[in-house]
């Protein structure tokens, strides 16, 4: 626990704690994309586009969870707040889905950049693009204010 403390001191202090817990539960996304597109395609025997929208969905749900309590730490104070930032997220990853397809449409039929190469480079553009529209425009902070005055202590 010392070393994990240490840890995250060290990237609080670098400013780069954010982006790592950002990163890691986006990898604990990617695992559930790519896990429950294999049971629903080879286990449940259904095709593959009903498997990537079942993946899809699973991990943009379990993104959201993540990002909210964990990476963000995004405060809502009703449901209709809370309903407000689920829409702006799902509307962000279809946008960043729109955004990987187009790019990977442009590297491999037009530019004919072998498919791995592709994935990859449309991976870094959408975990890019999908952290910024987390950061700025779907997840808010609510700052606390210390109340000075019940800091004070009487003299």
């Amino acid at each position: 626990m010392k070393i994990y403390r240490m840890f995250k001191d060290y990237l609080i202090e670098k400013r780069l704690w954010e982006v790592f817990i950002y990163l890691f539960f986006g990898g604990l996304a990617t695992v559930v994309n790519i896990v429950s597109f294999t049971l629903s395609y080879q286990v449940f025997d259904l095709n593959w586009p009903i498997s990537n929208t079942i993946s899809w969905i699973l991990s943009v749900l379990f993104a959201f969870v993540t990002n909210k309590v964990w990476v963000f730490q995004s405060k809502t104070e009703s449901f209709k707040e809370l309903i407000w930032e689920f829409s702006k997220f799902i509307f962000a990853r279809v946008v960043s889905f729109g955004m990987d397809m187009a790019t990977m449409y442009l590297l491999i039929d037009l530019l004919h950049t072998g498919n791995l190469i592709a994935k990859l480079i449309t991976q870094i553009i959408v975990v890019v693009a999908n952290y910024v529209f987390s950061k700025v425009f779907i997840f808010k902070k609510v700052e606390i204010i210390k109340d000075e005055k019940a800091d004070s202590s009487p003299r």
